[in-house]
């Protein structure tokens, strides 16, 4: 077992590694939550089947009374019309500001029902139990919780601290490579943006095999990195910003997709290779840019995620609008996440023009 304390400004809570840990979910919620009589848990049509029972069974252990939320699989279910949906089933519920939420899913489940306790009575306790790799690495800790609006992603949404995170590396098993390869973009932003040497391990071991052979050691560096900057920045005004390195052309290979096309991890890996092309272009990471950007591109092709996606020439408009829009702007600038070099990422601010000039060099489109 491996546990991580996040500590913030009057608050803390632990992050526990263990496999097995779902057996025992009761056990540790009770110890995080001792004033909850009942715990309503999200989880969607994937998981639900798999590990419902074993964590109800935990749950009524310890003492909660529990409802289950099932929602449809997929980003689609990250609205306002399912948020909604949440916040009158937790009234049917009886859920009352002693009361905790539970979400028993991937990304779009702890994204989803921790902007429904952030929200529900002026908020609630809550608990993240992710059962995909990349909601264990990066989207359950950190208390960033949001739902989607039709001009892009988690554009709305708030931030909202777990007082536990409960993660079992068995499950992953369960899950189909491509789902695996998704969490694994997000593993390897880690390394690129604030360890050389986990990189340099992940490119030593890179099929899902190994990985899965030291997964407790890959789950707690990737939480540990984030640990240390959400301590720093939680409200991600500075040096949080580094982790969003790929995402802001990420998100607009999604929206371009209609979020349907790209997964989240795929649109990252490639807007990852991006973000190392401008960083290039613009001078950072002096002569071994090149080798690592190799080094980058060759890695993510280990795990099936692409390093490059098309932009045509009818998708300008709609690039420049996401753009327009993305959280890290602010007027007419926005903040761009480069390379120093391997292992040191820092924020960049430009012209949203000089941004979009460029990416339209990078394209092909100049």
């Amino acid at each position: 077992m491996k546990t991580l304390t996040v500590a913030l400004p009057g608050r803390e809570y632990d992050i526990v590694i263990e496999a097995g840990v779902l057996d025992r979910a009761g056990e540790s919620c009770r110890k995080a939550l001792p004033r909850a009589g009942k715990l309503f848990v999200v989880t969607d049509t994937n998981v639900e089947p798999l590990y419902r029972r074993q964590v109800e069974e935990s749950l009524t252990r310890a003492g909660f009374q529990t409802a289950f939320h099932t929602l449809p699989a997929g980003e689609e279910s990250k609205s306002a019309a399912r948020l909604a949906e949440l916040w009158e089933a937790m009234m049917a519920f009886g859920l009352t500001r002693t009361d905790a939420v539970a979400a028993l899913g991937g990304g779009v489940v702890g994204d989803l029902a921790g902007f429904a306790a952030a929200t529900i009575l002026r908020g609630v306790d809550f608990v993240q139990i992710p059962t995909t790799l990349l909601a264990q690495v990066d989207s359950s800790v950190g208390g960033k919780v949001a739902i989607d609006l039709e001009h892009g992603k988690n554009l709305a949404g708030a931030f909202w601290q777990p007082r536990l995170v409960l993660m079992d590396p068995r499950v992953l098993d369960s899950l189909d490579d491509k789902t695996f390869a998704d969490g694994m973009a997000e593993v390897i932003k880690y390394g690129c943006i604030a360890d050389r040497a986990f990189f340099d391990f992940l490119c030593a071991h890179s099929s899902r095999a190994e990985v899965m052979g030291h997964i407790e050691h890959v789950l707690y560096t990737c939480c540990d990195i984030k640990r240390q900057v959400v301590e720093d920045d939680e409200r991600d005004t500075g040096r949080r910003m580094i982790l969003n390195f790929g995402h802001t052309v990420g998100h607009v290979y999604e929206k371009l997709g209609d979020y349907r096309v790209w997964t989240h991890g795929q649109a990252v890996a490639a807007g990852m290779c991006v973000a190392a092309q401008l960083g290039q272009s613009l001078g950072l990471g002096g002569g071994d840019a090149g080798r690592d950007l190799q080094a980058l591109t060759g890695l993510l092709a280990a795990f099936g995620l692409p390093t490059h996606i098309p932009c045509g020439a009818e998708d300008w408009g709609l690039v420049a609008e996401t753009v327009g829009l993305d959280k890290k702007g602010a007027g007419g600038d926005i903040s761009l996440v480069l390379l120093e070099e391997m292992g040191r990422a820092v924020p960049v601010k430009v012209k949203k023009a000089d941004f979009l000039d460029k990416l339209s060099q990078l394209w092909g489109r100049a």
